[in-house]
């Protein structure tokens, strides 16, 4: 099992800057397995959507609504992944996610994080 904490929630402006961390912990095979992080968000009455990911190749892919303004980074050292997000904007808001799969095929598993509350109001 892996368990992923978030952090670095809270209220911004319009056109301001909030960075988000996830630590990541759990057996060593489990956090061994984990190809891919990432982080998503989902706002009232809404579907949980993608943000960004980052693979353990370093690849990225990030949502259209967000390109240009955040960037994601991950430290395997420390088992954690960052989302800087800049300029943000009042559509941002909605309690983001971190999450993690590993492995492939049907041995594939994902982890959530508990989310964080990101709020962009002026």
């Amino acid at each position: 099992q892996v368990q992923l904490v978030e952090s670095g929630g809270g209220l911004v402006q319009p056109g301001g800057s909030l960075r988000l961390s996830c630590a990541a912990s759990g057996s060593i095979f489990s956090i061994n397995r984990i190809n891919r992080m990432g982080w998503y968000r989902q706002a009232p009455g809404k579907q949980r959507e993608l943000v960004a990911t980052i693979t353990s190749d370093d690849s990225t892919n990030y949502a259209d609504s967000v390109k240009g303004r955040f960037t994601i980074s991950r430290d395997n050292a420390k088992n954690t992944v960052s989302l800087q997000m800049n300029s943000l904007k009042t559509e941002d808001t909605a309690v983001y996610y971190c999450n993690a799969r590993g492995g492939i095929g049907v041995l594939v598993s994902n982890y959530w994080g508990q989310g964080t509350q990101v709020t962009v109001s002026s």
